[in-house]
């Protein structure tokens, strides 16, 4: 009798054992799988652009060369980042000189000034528009919105972000940054 039972918890455990293994790589594969979605990898350098904000002036992302950037590309129809923007708006209020919140719009054909005035937006605002060749966000190879990335002080990505964030998700992916 005692030696059914040991064997079946065994039997259980290793069952235990394996299903917690096969979850553990659909998570990496999901992890991989999300990575590609977003294009650009973890580890590598945040491309430069120069784009123009809502009041027409030219803002490259190596000019905030030495603080840490929370890099957002959004849509004025896209409902999770209209959600995000309050928390976008509070996140870049409460940060300090360091860092720096750049939303990239994706589609300045839009009332983007309008929204902005409506959700009381003060960080920099800038129009992903194909005057100059290709769009940014091809560049980066947006494939969902919203999606954010976090660089660090020498323009490397740290963290992806899909879908809408949080304050605390902004907080998160920031603070783990040197």
């Amino acid at each position: 009798m005692i030696k059914k039972v040991i064997a079946s918890i065994f039997l259980l455990s290793l069952i235990t054992f394996s299903i917690v293994q096969a979850m553990d790589q659909q998570k990496e594969k999901k992890t991989e799988e999300l990575d590609q979605l977003g294009g650009l990898t973890i580890g590598g350098e945040a491309p430069d652009f120069t784009l123009k904000t809502l009041e027409g002036k030219e803002v490259s992302l190596s000019d905030y060369k030495g603080k840490k950037v929370m890099l957002n590309f959004w849509a004025t129809w896209c409902p999770p980042c209209k959600k995000e923007m309050p928390a976008m708006q509070q996140f870049s209020e409460e940060a300090g000189e360091d860092i720096v919140v750049l939303a990239v719009n994706m589609d300045p054909e839009n009332d983007v000034e309008g929204f902005a005035l409506n959700y009381e937006l003060t960080f920099p605002i800038v129009l992903d528009q194909p005057e100059s060749g290709s769009l940014i966000s091809e560049q980066y190879k947006i494939m969902s919105i919203p999606t954010t990335f976090f660089i660090d002080r020498d323009g490397i990505i740290q963290h992806k972000f899909f879908g809408e964030m949080q304050l605390k998700d902004m907080e998160r992916n920031m603070n783990s940054m040197e």
